[in-house]
């Protein structure tokens, strides 16, 4: 874990500086505590994309703390708020149902949907790989249909994870190559299926309703799937994920959330935000390249990379 975190610590750099390094500039500058510094805090907070009901909480509780404890001192006020940080979001992950896992169905079934460019069929790849590399057998289904450079990537991936794909021709309607995807996967006794949807607005009312096409179409194979719908977000586009979220949500029951590129960006206070606000988790993390770089979300090594000195 140690090893991960040190990893972690750099591949979020951008979102510490911006967040943590702006929070002690304001705290040292101010050099007093009073509301004005309270105010600023609040503002960094909301910049850092954690979202404006929660931010304003958070300085809720801090400004509680500082009253009941009469605390004078700057620094103090840094601990405190970090702490408040940390249990709200060691809190928000304390559920197992917000971790991915794969139960006992046979095939499990994982459906990707996103918008277009956010690295949806690269994590399709990676997840793959880490299923084949555990010793399961997994078929991928490219159920994007409208690009071919789309099925060509994810052709490249399966390959580099050494597992099959199930592909149709172009322009056919994606729940048909879902619905013979999932056949073929059961006959060949498939422990995971990974299905890639075709990157949609999320503004686009007849490709979300297609979406829910889909869904259906799984059911009927395997009645109680897809097991986990992951919607694959850009870390950052910040609070824009939240929006997208909200939308995919009522095409299909989101299960949890793959935040990528979350090593290029300052804004991965949203970690913090998403499931406050949504109540959907995030379950997977990309921070770099390999295939090694989607990680599943653990709270506790994202808040002791976050704070850690």
């Amino acid at each position: 874990m140690l090893r991960f975190v040190k990893k972690l610590k750099e591949k979020i750099a951008k979102t510490k500086n911006n967040f943590i390094g702006k929070i002690a500039e304001a705290i040292n500058l101010r050099g007093k505590v009073d509301e004005d510094l309270l105010e600023e805090l609040e503002e960094i907070l909301i910049q850092a994309d954690i979202g404006v009901d929660l931010s304003i909480d958070i300085i809720d509780k801090l400004r509680a703390e500082i009253r009941i404890h009469k605390i004078t001192e700057t620094k103090k006020v840094q601990e405190i708020l970090e702490e408040i940080i940390r249990d709200i979001l060691v809190l928000d992950y304390s559920q197992e149902e917000d971790k991915l896992k794969i139960l006992d169905r046979k095939p499990f079934i994982i459906m990707f949907v996103g918008v277009n460019g956010v690295g949806k069929t690269t994590s399709i790849g990676k997840l793959a790989k880490r299923y084949k590399d555990e010793g399961k057998s997994v078929i991928i289904i490219a159920a994007d249909t409208f690009r071919a450079a789309a099925i060509e990537q994810l052709a490249i991936w399966a390959d580099r994870a050494n597992v099959p794909m199930f592909k149709q021709e172009q322009g056919n309607d994606p729940a048909s190559v879902v619905y013979n995807g999932i056949a073929f996967a059961v006959n060949k006794n498939a422990d995971i299926v990974l299905i890639d949807t075709a990157g949609r607005l999320h503004n686009k009312v007849n490709l979300m309703k297609e979406l829910g096409k889909i869904d259906k179409t799984i059911k009927k194979i395997v009645d109680d799937g897809p097991h986990e719908t992951l919607l694959v977000v850009d870390a950052t586009t910040g609070q824009n994920a939240i929006s997208q979220a909200k939308l995919f949500n009522e095409s299909s029951n989101i299960t949890g959330i793959v935040l990528t590129k979350l090593d290029g960006t300052a804004k991965g206070g949203i970690v913090i935000g998403i499931k406050h606000q949504l109540k959907i988790p995030v379950k997977l993390i990309g921070i770099g390249e390999t295939p090694e770089d989607l990680r599943d979300f653990n709270a506790e090594e994202f808040a002791t990379a976050l704070f850690e000195k």
